[in-house]
Order: structure tokens, then sequence, then C-alpha cells
């Protein structure tokens, strides 16, 4: 299983005390360290579709001018954006087999890692 996120996001903390508090293995994958390759974006966007990768809630996002806001009309756009400025990533990014989810959801996780 894979985490990828920012390690001083508190949304990303909240995930990584969860996995570790219910003895669920990960390996982290740092935004701000390693960035993210345009053929991981492609996978995610596959799956989600490239507006799910993107958090508009974010200080980054919101400090972007109107017109490069305006200019994310495509999966290209958005992936040029996102691969310079990771921090719009949303956050964390789980994968574990098939299963791709964004964000921190308790309920989600305990249902998909539970152990059975």
């Amino acid at each position: 299983m894979k985490v990828y996120g920012i390690t001083n996001c508190n949304t990303v903390k909240k995930a990584l005390d969860w996995f570790k508090a219910n003895h669920v293995a990960y390996e982290f994958h740092d935004f701000k360290k390693s960035g993210i390759s345009e053929s991981k974006l492609a996978e995610w966007s596959k799956k989600a579709g490239y507006e799910k990768l993107m958090n508009k809630q974010g200080l980054t996002w919101k400090g972007l001018e109107p017109a490069v806001k305006e200019s994310i009309t495509n999966e290209k756009a958005a992936f040029n954006l996102l691969q310079e400025k990771t921090s719009i990533i949303k956050r964390p990014v789980i994968e574990d087999g098939d299963f791709l989810f964004f964000g921190f959801d308790e309920a989600v996780y305990a249902k998909h890692f539970a152990k059975g």
C-alpha cells in the first residue's frame, strides 16, 4: 500500500496516524521531495477523473491568479499545474491494489483495511 502526500499536511498526518494506530503498513511518497510523474497522474485520472485530483479548497489553489485557475480546462493543463505545484494535489492519495482514495475518511479506511 502506498500513501502519497506532504509530511506537513494535517490531513496526511491524520491518515498516517490512523494507519500506524491500526497497524496498516504503508510506503510514503512525499510530493515535495519526489514530485509526481505525469504517468502516475494519468493513472489516477483514468480511475477518478483529473478534477478529483485537484484540491480547490487549499491555500495554494486559492492563491493562484484567476487566469491560471480559468486555464485548467483539460487533463493536460491540470497535469502541468499539478506537477508544478504539487500542493494542489488532493491528499493524501491512498493506493492499495485497485483501491484509490483521495483524502482522509476514517470510515472508508476502516472498511477497506478491516482485518477479515
